[in-house]
């Protein structure tokens, strides 16, 4: 595997506010330290998800880890080192998972926006060998929200859903997981117009046009209804009597099922069967991947809200 170096590249900041004011590509960050219980992950992709920019802003800067950091919590990359106490990995493997079990409560100092981050064994899976590096970055967060709504919603076969914020990153997952995993009867998503014929694609029985109707408009009521844009209050007005609505969007809402992901590789080794014969794919986004060197760039895009899936961030090192 080559050696490792003492120091790393990455992009870290020292403050917060703007990611395009505080962010920095630093040239001499040490190595992170492996723990027994953990790998250490030569980082090929990474992608980044809102709460990248929401911790950069400092929305949750009590239980931040110090400054400076590197952000990034979705990684896929290779195996270079491995703790005494790892035996589901070995060093050669190609593994992605979310590297921050508990997202808000002391993510690790060096995320995966840098060439070598280390991540616990039971947060990380193999890479589907069907799967590129940038595909498997853009997944595990977004996939395993999606999954763990689905499942605290007890959703099952036989059960509609409406999704609002289809088209997001983790809006085309809980439509793909719903239809395909668990074979809901219905799922309806909203998107705006450009993007109705993705969600089709990936699954939808009705795409709704938001900027045209209003969902909670629709004489269809529905079993489960996913928000994942923060209108928890209009969802209401869609879902059946006696039926759920989950929201991802802090702070919650009354009678809404509302939860922060706590990071699981074995969520990834449940859906691999499905990502490896096609039934669930990823999403990127047209513009990425983003290089490494353009990384604020990818911030910047992300932060617009106009964002396809996944914004991924590739080469960061050559497999």
């Amino acid at each position: 595997m080559g050696e490792i170096p003492s120091q790393i590249k990455a992009w870290t900041y020292s403050e917060y506010g703007k990611s395009s004011e505080v962010l920095k590509f630093d040239e001499a960050v040490p190595t992170p330290v492996v723990k027994d219980d953990q790998v250490l992950i030569k980082v090929i992709a990474a992608s980044i998800n809102p709460i990248d920019y929401k911790r950069l802003a400092g929305f949750f800067k009590d239980s931040d880890s110090p400054l400076p950091t590197a952000p990034g919590y979705d990684v896929a990359g290779v195996v270079v080192k491995v703790g005494s106490e790892v035996k589901k990995f070995k060093v050669g493997d190609e593994v992605y998972g979310d590297i921050n079990r508990e997202a808000l409560i002391h993510p690790k100092v060096i995320g995966s926006l840098a060439e070598y981050t280390t991540a616990e064994e039971n947060l990380l899976s193999h890479k589907p060998h069907n799967l590129t590096f940038a595909e498997a970055a853009s997944l595990p967060l977004t996939i395993e929200t999606a999954f763990e709504g689905l499942e605290r919603a007890g959703f099952s076969a036989a059960k509609s859903i409406l999704v609002l914020g289809g088209a997001g990153g983790v809006g085309t997952h809980v439509i793909q997981l719903a239809k395909h995993v668990y074979g809901a009867s219905k799922v309806a998503a909203t998107s705006s117009t450009g993007k109705l014929e993705l969600l089709r694609n990936l699954g939808a029985d009705l795409a709704i046009d938001y900027t045209v109707e209003n969902f909670e408009d629709l004489p269809e009521k529905f079993d489960v209804v996913y928000d994942t844009v923060g209108i928890t209050d209009k969802a209401f007005k869609a879902v059946k009597e006696g039926g759920k609505v989950v929201t991802i969007v802090p702070p919650g809402f009354e009678n809404a099922i509302f939860f922060i992901l706590t990071s699981d590789g074995a969520i990834l080794d449940k859906l691999k069967s499905y990502l490896e014969s096609g039934k669930v794919k990823p999403v990127l986004d047209p513009k990425s991947p983003f290089p490494f060197s353009q990384t604020v760039e990818a911030f910047s895009y992300l932060e617009t809200g106009r964002v396809t899936g996944k914004v991924v961030i590739h080469p960061i090192q050559s497999a």
